[in-house]
């Protein structure tokens, strides 16, 4: 539903503006509005999971959710339906690492937990890929207001079978909050994502633009001060010594630019060059939207017996094909030419995605996987906003529309052969389906050992494997 909600408005803009009104900013804020939200409060809310328990924020998270579609289904004006989708910003915040944090206790085995989120890689990979079709679909057939009425039975379904079924993890509720970092956290998460999103439209060097980003540097400065000074932070910065951990978020952030960037690009292409309506050009999207779930599914199962990093290279290697691939679009090209690269391209990123969450919660300890899933899930919508505005602005270049199409699926060739390096520099070779030896386990092993002791190990865990004067006996004992 989150990601469904991203991408399946966007065909239903043109029956919005006929029924309520509003202008192209209007629209704009439709779906703006959402990724603004979304995009600034993951990290907070992926926190306040790991603090309160991730159940019951998902819980609250989906209530929101649902309640808000409704809403949005019933908004009578323009306004309304903006401030509405807000809140279901909001709301899908809340659910996304949440859910990651629940799959993390609920598969404590590393392998069947990469097969798990190999299944949720899928889910979402499928609906950001099918979102246009049915959104087209449900507009076409019935009204725009179908496309958010469809989530309050499935968001209803969704509670009731998370209280019966899914596991509670007790959170961390003698951690103190560290509300200065949550403020300066949303603040430049916020000015970050508001910057990006008018540089389509503005230009970068737009003021509205500019703006935002020394906002977003000033504030992101102001957070780092601050969890360097708090007792508590509320993002550990050890954690992100972790190369696993800041590797799997920068591919996250890297295979989104390149994969909505082209999804953008593509969709433009599609309409404006080959002349389909919005409905036939998100059916010829569906061979990327068909690879998703069998390409993710096999992401689960490679990284359950090979572990994250060969998983990554090969998933980037190919989608990086496949985008290079499509710069054989032209006015005449045959659509059979286009199959196999967007194939490749859509293989690529599910192959990639559910290995990289599985690389980063695996890098995290059991107590931060919220804040962990919020930082990998930040990147990635960071990434999406980014690979929009940069293709954006290269579609409006002076230079025409081809020759920017083409710069645009370069750049996200580009960006996933980055990942590619990144990957084969500081992801982790541990296989998924190894039990952790003593090294790699900080908290199980100090499980014997006598309390001052043991407290240690808790320290050093705790702040992302930096050991403390505190530990030096416990590093003496494990020699």
């Amino acid at each position: 539903m989150v990601i469904l909600d991203a991408t399946a408005v966007n065909l239903a803009l043109p029956a919005i503006s006929r029924d309520l009104g509003g202008g192209v900013t209007g629209l704009q804020w439709v779906v703006d509005g959402y990724t603004l939200a979304f995009a600034a409060l993951l990290l907070s809310a992926g926190v306040t999971g790991d603090r309160f328990g991730p159940r019951r924020v998902f819980l609250a998270g989906l209530a929101l959710f649902t309640v808000a579609s409704a809403g949005c289904a019933l908004a009578p004006g323009i306004g309304v339906l903006v401030g509405i989708r807000l809140v279901q910003g909001v709301g899908a915040a809340l659910l996304v690492p949440t859910s990651l944090a629940l799959l993390q206790a609920s598969y404590p085995d590393r392998a069947r937990r990469a097969r798990a989120v190999g299944l949720w890689g899928g889910v979402g990979g499928l609906a950001a890929a099918s979102g246009p079709v049915l959104g087209g679909a449900l507009t076409t057939a019935a009204s725009w207001r179908l496309v958010f009425a469809i989530n309050v039975p499935v968001g209803v379904f969704a509670w009731w079978l998370t209280r019966r079924r899914v596991a509670a993890p007790t959170g961390a509720r003698d951690r103190r909050g560290d509300p200065a970092g949550q403020l300066t956290a949303i603040v430049a998460l916020t000015a970050l994502t508001g910057g990006l999103i008018e540089a389509g439209p503005h230009g970068w060097a737009s003021w509205p633009v500019l703006a935002g980003l020394v906002v977003a540097a000033l504030a992101a400065a102001a957070f780092v001060a601050v969890q360097h000074r708090v007792h508590s932070p509320m993002l550990p910065l050890p954690l992100l010594r972790r190369p696993t951990l800041s590797a799997g978020s920068a591919v996250g952030l890297l295979i989104n630019l390149g994969f909505y960037g082209q999804l953008f690009a593509y969709s433009l292409y599609l309409q404006q060059v080959r002349g389909d309506s919005p409905l036939i050009a998100g059916l010829s999207l569906l061979p990327e939207a068909c690879a998703v779930p069998v390409a993710a599914v096999l992401s689960g199962r490679f990284t359950g017996r090979g572990g994250p990093r060969r998983t990554m290279v090969a998933g980037l290697s190919l989608g990086s094909a496949g985008l290079f691939g499509l710069l054989v679009s032209g006015h005449g090209t045959p659509y059979w030419v286009l199959t196999a690269p967007m194939l490749a391209a859509g293989a690529g990123m599910a192959l990639t995605m559910p290995a990289a969450t599985t690389a980063v919660m695996d890098a995290a300890p059991a107590s931060r996987g919220g804040a962990a899933a919020g930082l990998l899930n930040t990147a990635r919508q960071v990434g999406s906003a980014l690979g929009v505005a940069v293709a954006g602005s290269l579609l409006a270049s002076r230079a025409g529309f081809l020759p920017g199409l083409h710069l645009a699926l370069a750049v996200s060739g580009a960006a996933f052969l980055a990942g590619v390096l990144i990957t084969l520099a500081w992801v982790d070779r541990i296989p998924a389906h190894r039990e952790p030896a003593d090294s790699d386990q900080v908290p199980a092993p100090h499980a014997g050992l006598p309390g001052p002791a043991r407290q240690a190990h808790a320290r050093r865990a705790e702040h992302g494997g930096k050991p403390a004067r505190a530990a030096e006996p416990v590093r003496g004992y494990w020699r």
